[in-house]
């Protein structure tokens, strides 16, 4: 054992283990001399390439050094964060902790609720007296409007000058005004109207419309209220008489009927004239539901006279229907110029007659015969102007390519042809 030892010291003495001659002074201080030596060369031959003086080069030298050491400390310390927040997550709340912070929750929960609802107060417009009285032997329909009381002030001196409109959805062409009544929020009015030979079977498929208006000389006439009744919803076996509260009236104009989107697409080549209804938006609520089940008729004239007929499935409870159907008519060119397509859009109805949205007819001649003026439409051609009669001229003028636009349906009472 002793010799063993013995030699190991021996080998050390003479240098077979040479890593022992690195902790000497003298080794220490060259291999530092070399280091600085090469550092040196480094920083001259990057001064010469550069341009930049050798004290620009170590103080660039300098700055890398501090970023790095600045990028590591920055790790360090996120990952430090990391693992001192996993340690915080594993410290689960006790059974208690948990129950508590579901009751905490509920509560918070019941008065953000309590908070909404007294963000939304009812507003009151006022009440309105109405009876109504259906003849079977006759077939008329009696509509009294009988006085109004607690309507809002629409004018700045605290009262209104109301009057009352009366009418069916969908059908404006027979309606009824009541007086009006000057600076009063309590009118008695006691006027009665009469809807002649009017079916019953069609009056179970209608919307009853009421409603009340400030008159306004210079401008337009604000709207109070309106009533929506549901002629299905009443028994007219017996005169009813009720009260009922005025409704805040629609925000989107009630004149407004929808618009409806078609491609036009000619082939002189075959003779063929696709029509394709894309959709429909904004469309008129016609259903007590305020919605509609609407489907578009198709009909080609030649020569003033229906010529052929097509119609779209049904869409059901929507305003805003998407139709994406297509119909093919053969149509020579020659008969081209004596041919228009009149579109109309219908709010189907199982029982009684479907209600009329909106119309749009296409024509090359708008002083032929169209269509029935009880029904509303919108011109398009070329004695027209504005879409119309760009969209009928972009068709013919580019054959072959569908010719896509969207059209305002319009009342007929309200269409003048040019």
């Amino acid at each position: 054992m002793a010799g063993r030892r013995r030699n190991i010291m021996v080998s050390d003495a003479k240098g077979v283990c040479p890593w022992r001659n690195w902790l000497r002074p003298g080794t220490v201080h060259k291999v530092l001399t070399e280091v600085q030596d090469v550092g040196t060369l480094i920083v001259e031959k990057a001064a010469e390439k550069t341009h930049i003086p050798i004290w620009g080069v170590v103080l660039i030298l300098i700055a890398i050094i501090l970023l790095i050491c600045l990028g590591c400390v920055f790790l360090l310390r996120r990952q430090w964060r990391k693992f001192r927040a996993g340690k915080g997550d594993k410290a689960k709340p006790d059974a208690a902790d948990t129950s508590s912070l579901l009751i905490n929750a509920d509560k918070t929960a019941v008065n953000d609720d309590e908070e909404v609802e007294e963000v939304k107060p009812v507003e009151k417009l006022g009440r309105l007296n109405y009876k109504l009285e259906y003849d079977f032997n006759t077939t008329n329909l009696t509509v009294s409007i009988m006085q109004a009381a607690d309507l809002i002030a629409m004018d700045s001196g605290g009262t209104s000058d109301p009057y009352v409109k009366v009418f069916f959805a969908g059908d404006k062409k027979k309606k009824f005004e009541t007086k009006v009544h000057r600076k009063t929020l309590n009118p008695v009015f006691n006027e009665t109207f009469v809807y002649k030979t009017l079916p019953f079977a069609d009056i179970m498929a209608k919307t009853l419309m009421i409603q009340c208006f400030d008159f306004d000389r210079f401008s337009k006439h604000d709207q109070i209220g309106e009533i929506r009744l549901a002629m299905c919803q009443i028994d007219l076996t017996a005169p009813f008489e009720g009260w009922k509260d005025l409704d805040p009236p629609l925000d989107e104009d009630s004149d407004a009927l929808g618009d409806i989107c078609v491609s036009l697409r000619y082939v002189p080549t075959s003779g063929k004239l696709t029509v394709c209804i894309l959709e429909c938006k904004n469309l008129k609520k016609m259903d007590f539901g305020g919605l509609s089940d609407p489907f578009v008729k198709i009909n080609l004239y030649l020569n003033g006279k229906k010529f052929k007929k097509k119609k779209t499935s049904v869409k059901k409870n929507t305003l805003n229907p998407y139709f994406n159907e297509s119909f093919t008519f053969e149509l020579t060119a020659e008969q081209v110029p004596k041919a228009h397509i009149v579109l109309t859009c219908l709010d189907y109805d199982r029982i009684g007659t479907c209600d009329p949205i909106g119309k749009v007819t296409s024509e090359l001649n708008p002083k032929q015969p169209t269509c029935p003026k009880d029904i509303l439409m919108v011109a398009v051609g070329p004695n027209q102007e504005g879409k119309g009669l760009q969209h009928w001229m972009d068709m013919v003028n580019t054959p072959r390519r569908p010719i896509a636009q969207w059209h305002s349906l319009q009342d007929p009472e309200d269409f003048k042809p040019t």
